[in-house]
């Protein structure tokens, strides 16, 4: 069977995790990836750690498989045609520059475009193109706390809390993918190709979904409720007798069935809590009712009990117990890849199961500059000319 996006190639120049996360989704549909690394250091999450495994970070491991490695100096003279011989025949270039920063070494979009007029630029900032922060450096965990993301995050009586991974790096990797995925429409339509413009901040404040509709339409600060939703209940964290675990009740009929399991079927029809909006708004007086009852079983009999009744409700696994449930594991969210240095090495799989064109991990995580020689031989250069590029400093 094919891949997805077989005879599609991307440039990646992109660092950490926003763009690396993007194109190694491609590369994992298909497409043909060239990942870019600067001449003397290459990618910063290549030192980002412990852990390391023979070297590879496990941070750096996690988003670059199905790629090819190769180092340039797109400042030098010669980098920037080796680039240009690149672009020629590429579909997309990804980047995650300051803004302006490939404009000032002569490679923006509008030169990308006339050495190849189909050209895809998607360039990934913090802040975006536009307006008063366009020049500001944007981290993860910055945009977190502008978008108001850790204002909500983290209990009602706490101090603000950032998400436990870079969750605004990988919804703007989502993002990216969702706009480049577009113009490649776009382009077969028209012929035609295009810069997309993708911030950090723009993509987490989409994110807010809910939150951001309450207040917009409320005119009410969004405030910290732990492990609460600010929408519906009972819907989070409870503690039962031999520990924690989420139950998320999400309509009136779950909640009737969730009352009979708890054998208080008096709250059924107690107008206070007969309905979500009730529910919610009388939360105070129906949590310690529940909470009362549920200490009476353990996670096990509970869970069996509510899955029998299509009540939704989960455990509060550690990362190794993920890995260890038997779904996961059904799903081959795991799998084992081939590596010139690590034996079996373990990757997260993908969640893209599709029937006719499957995901398919093809290439391991590139070694530094590790397809170098390889990908200028390519497009027409000597062992003799590389060998000379390397003591000149261009790659």
């Amino acid at each position: 069977m094919g891949l997805a996006l077989e005879g599609v190639k991307i440039i990646d120049l992109s660092r950490v995790l926003a763009g690396p996360f993007c194109t190694m989704i491609l590369g994992d549909l298909g497409a043909e990836v060239i990942k870019i690394e600067h001449h003397q250091n290459g990618d910063e999450t290549r030192f980002w750690g412990p852990p390391f495994v023979e070297g590879e970070s496990a941070y750096y491991l996690c988003a670059n498989r199905n790629k090819e490695s190769m180092t340039l100096n797109l400042k030098a003279e010669e980098g920037k045609e080796i680039f240009r011989q690149l672009v020629k025949d590429a579909d997309i270039v990804v980047q995650n520059f300051k803004t302006g920063t490939l404009d000032k070494w002569g490679l923006g979009y509008e030169q990308l475009n006339e050495w190849n007029s189909k050209i895809i630029l998607a360039s990934i900032t913090g802040f975006g193109q536009s307006g008063p922060y366009k020049d500001l450096p944007g981290y993860d965990y910055i945009i977190q706390a502008m978008s108001g993301l850790m204002n909500i995050t983290g209990e009602e009586a706490g101090s603000p809390m950032k998400v436990g991974v870079a969750i605004s790096d990988v919804i703007t990797g989502l993002y990216t993918c969702i706009g480049i995925l577009s113009a490649l429409q776009h382009r077969q339509h028209t012929g035609e190709g295009q810069e997309i413009d993708i911030a950090l901040l723009d993509c987490q404040i989409s994110a807010l979904v809910n939150v951001a509709s309450n207040y917009l339409v409320g005119q009410t600060e969004p405030k910290r409720l732990g492990n609460r939703h600010p929408n519906i209940a009972p819907y989070q964290v409870f503690t039962v007798a031999d520990g924690e675990m989420v139950i998320a009740v999400g309509n009136d009929q779950q909640f009737a069935r969730f009352c009979n399991i708890l054998e208080l079927a008096e709250l059924i029809d107690d107008n206070r809590y007969a309905t979500n909006r009730n529910r919610v708004e009388n939360r105070s007086s129906l949590i310690p009712i529940l909470q009362r009852e549920l200490l009476k079983n353990s996670k096990q009999n509970w869970k069996r009990l509510f899955d029998e009744q299509a009540i939704p409700n989960g455990p509060i696994h550690t990362i190794s117990e993920m890995f260890n449930d038997p779904q996961v594991l059904a799903r081959e969210m795991v799998i084992e890849g081939n590596h010139p240095h690590i034996p079996s090495l373990k990757l997260t799989g993908s969640p893209l199961k599709l029937s006719k064109s499957p995901v398919k991990v093809r290439h391991h995580p590139p070694l530094y500059g590790e397809q170098t020689a390889e990908i200028l031989q390519r497009v027409g250069y000597t062992r003799a000319e590389i060998k000379e590029m390397k003591k000149n400093q261009v790659i």
